[in-house]
């Protein structure tokens, strides 16, 4: 009897791929379109709502009145002080109890979006604070409005500061999409827990997770170093290296 690699009279070697190799070759296309459909959309839009947040956060903390600036210093001690998996399962788990039903990832873009509003807040109050007082001087006396110095001078020095914390901010934020695995968003890694639940091949799958996410989070680091440098061409955070 012939081997079976002898098919139809021609010899046709058998490429023997490893199992581990060919488990991760069959699940990448699943892990793809997770990441495609759900944990690309939610680290976005997540992050450009939170930023939106942040930044109203920021201002308030530093022009507001009182009474608003005591409501923003509570929401960032909040979310600042407990566990992003715990505000997710209380928005998900906990709102419905009051009569507040959410989809799961409406639940999760809520969650990380007040999330990052709160941290990045901090870090836009201080970049702000940071400008010298005298470029307010400055733009008051040519006769620009608060808000025309707010959006042509203070905002453009203070973004350029910004661009290292809020960039690492992002970063994170990849990673922490995972989490939403927890409150069921078919994101990347629970779809990697769906496959573990039929091949039983947990370190296989998780591997391939975590190899993923560590290659998406080195081309945005990539991205945020190219950035970085370029805006160091017109001065910036590094122009006292020079």
């Amino acid at each position: 009897m012939l081997p079976d690699r002898f098919l139809g009279g021609n010899l046709a070697r058998r490429v023997f791929v490893p199992h581990w190799l060919q488990l991760m070759l069959d699940s990448l296309p699943t892990l793809l379109w997770a990441a495609l459909i759900f944990t690309v959309p939610l680290t976005l839009l997540s992050f450009a709502f939170g930023l939106f947040v942040g930044l109203v956060a920021a201002l308030v903390r530093l022009f507001g009145p009182k009474p608003l600036v005591a409501v923003v210093r509570f929401y960032v001690w909040i979310f600042r002080g407990t566990p992003l998996l715990v505000q997710l399962f209380l928005i998900f788990y906990g709102l419905p109890s009051v009569g507040i039903l959410l989809d799961a990832f409406s639940a999760a873009l809520i969650g990380f979006t007040l999330n990052i509003g709160a941290y990045t807040s901090e870090i836009i109050r201080a970049v702000i604070g940071s400008v010298p007082k005298g470029q307010w001087e400055a733009a008051y006396s040519i006769g620009m409005t608060w808000g025309q110095a707010m959006r042509r001078t203070i905002l453009p020095q203070a973004g350029r500061v910004a661009v290292p914390p809020l960039s690492n901010t992002f970063i994170s934020l990849v990673k922490d999409t995972s989490l939403a695995a927890a409150i069921t968003v078919p994101e990347m890694f629970q779809a990697a827990q769906r496959i573990v639940a039929t091949t039983y091949e947990p370190l296989i799958l998780y591997v391939e997770a975590a190899a993923l996410y560590l290659a998406l989070s080195s081309v945005l680091s990539a991205l945020q170093t190219r950035l970085e440098n370029r805006l160091n061409r017109y001065g910036g955070f590094l122009e006292a290296r020079s």
